[in-house]
């Protein structure tokens, strides 16, 4: 209500208008949380498509999805100070490197192309320790060498040995590692263990 003889509105009534929603409020928290969820779940598809084809049907897509979270955080635009691009933060060599058996890769900037190599290169890297190291352990030994090549984790592997451990279990080539000279161990083992809880948490109902 508004006094004529005064020219304000009396303190009471002005109390009593309501005030504009924050943006913080449980609305928009929710509706961040499924756009969130949403831009998640975009490249599902992709990552399902080509881990069927390169790791058959009975292979769970959702360790590749693990795997580009600890890479790009999923974004497909990243680029690392090394060089490394895109979701699965591809090398440009190694992408050029498969563009050579698989031309219609035509670009690393491309979300589709930039997965299908990714997994591609995982394919080469888990076939690389066949038979070495059994499937309940190749998980690791095969994001390791993605991360850190596959020299290092070689030349881990080599040095467990040599320390008569247990070459096929990746514990021994975390316990060898500070060993190993001119690798960045820390960050390959820190890795492995950061896609394994990304794999925890989004395989969760």
């Amino acid at each position: 209500m508004f006094c004529v003889i005064c020219g304000q509105v009396p303190q009471q009534a002005a109390a009593q208008t309501p005030a504009p929603e924050r943006s913080t409020g449980p609305l928009a928290k929710a509706t961040a949380a499924r756009e969130n969820a949403r831009r998640a779940e975009r490249y599902d598809p992709m990552f399902k498509k080509y881990a069927k084809r390169y790791f058959g049907i009975g292979f769970d897509w959702r360790q590749f999805k693990a795997q580009a979270m600890a890479e790009s955080n999923l974004d497909s635009t990243a680029t690392s100070w090394v060089g490394a691009r895109g979701l699965m933060q591809l090398m440009p060599s190694t992408f050029a490197a498969i563009q050579t058996v698989r031309p219609e890769f035509d670009r690393i900037d491309n979300p589709e192309w930039n997965i299908a190599a990714g997994i591609m290169h995982n394919r080469h890297l888990w076939k690389l320790w066949l038979p070495t190291v059994p499937d309940s352990e190749r998980l690791r030994f095969m994001f390791g060498s993605y991360n850190a090549g596959e020299g290092n984790i070689a030349r881990a592997h080599a040095a467990a040995i040599a320390k008569q451990l247990e070459p096929a279990r990746w514990t021994s080539i975390e316990a060898i590692a500070p060993e190993v000279p001119r690798w960045r161990y820390r960050e390959t083992l820190g890795y492995v263990r950061k896609i394994e809880a990304n794999y925890t948490r989004i395989k969760a109902p």
